[in-house]
């Protein structure tokens, strides 16, 4: 689980909400209130309806309707934590370089049909059927980039999102502002001017949460998930490179730790001699 998406929208949420019902006062005296009944101030259905319903029906039309039933599953990915451990690709690989060594590449085809990952399995099963190694980095890497390609299309979704609520937002205001205009010259219409005005600020800052509260994060996070996955990949491709030309078990995983950060690399150390 990730826990730091958790705590900071909830914190973030949290924090915002504490501002809305807190008046605090330092000079000329220090004064500390808590009125819940404030929260009330910050509800309003016609700036929910213009800023999240807009973005929404925006985002529909920008997007095919596949991305947008992806939507719930690219939540769950962000949700997620240890997807791809680069480790345990390295230990995978280094354990096939030993054994085609010792028997040749055809002993592979066992370990390939046990992988649950379709990449490293068709990886393997690419070397295997002796294929030659620049057609194998070609097809490997164009999967890559394939991925990446369809990784960056799903972040784009929520990056258009993020811009376009703030400028529903500003949208909001403008509805509130006209409102307002239009109630002062009306007779006995002045009563109208609160709410008018209220919709015209709140929509601005609705469209502010939801592009840095919500959308932002998700797109960053799905960022994140896709560099990960593709440092895995990377690590696939010179690896099974690496067992087609006959290298050295032990010189193969001192070139594939080379994609891992010092720390992780000594953590790694550290949980193999442990086992």
């Amino acid at each position: 689980m990730n826990i730091n998406y958790i705590i900071g929208l909830v914190g973030a949420l949290a924090v915002f909400l504490f501002g809305c019902i807190t008046s605090l006062t330092v000079y000329p005296e220090f004064s500390f209130s808590v009125n819940i009944d404030n929260l009330w101030n910050f509800f309003d259905a016609a700036s929910i309806l213009i800023v999240i319903g807009c973005t929404l029906f925006i985002v529909a039309a920008s997007f095919p309707g596949s991305m947008l039933k992806a939507m719930p599953k690219h939540f769950g990915i962000i949700l997620k934590t240890k997807v791809f451990d680069p480790m345990h690709y390295i230990e995978q690989l280094v354990e096939l370089a030993q054994i085609a060594r010792k028997n040749g590449l055809l002993s592979l085809e066992e370990k390939a049909n046990e992988q649950t990952d379709p990449f490293f399995k068709q990886a393997i099963m690419l070397i295997v059927d002796a294929n030659d190694q620049d057609k194998v980095r070609a097809i490997l890497e164009n999967d890559i980039e394939c991925m990446n390609a369809r990784h960056e299309d799903a972040a784009a979704m929520y990056d258009k999102a993020s811009s376009v609520a703030p400028a529903f937002g500003m949208v909001g205001t403008l509805v509130g502002l006209i409102n307002m205009l239009k109630s002062m010259d009306v007779e006995g219409g002045a009563g109208d001017l609160g709410g008018a005005m209220g919709t015209a600020l709140i929509t601005t800052l609705y469209g502010c949460i939801m592009a840095h509260m919500v959308f932002g994060p998700v797109a960053q996070l799905l960022r994140g998930r896709d560099e990960e996955e593709v440092l895995c990949k990377q690590i696939i491709v010179e690896g099974v490179m690496a067992i087609q030309a006959g290298e050295n078990p032990k010189a193969l995983k001192e070139r594939l730790l080379t994609y891992m950060a010092q720390r992780e690399r000594e953590m790694g150390d550290t949980k193999g001699g442990g086992e």
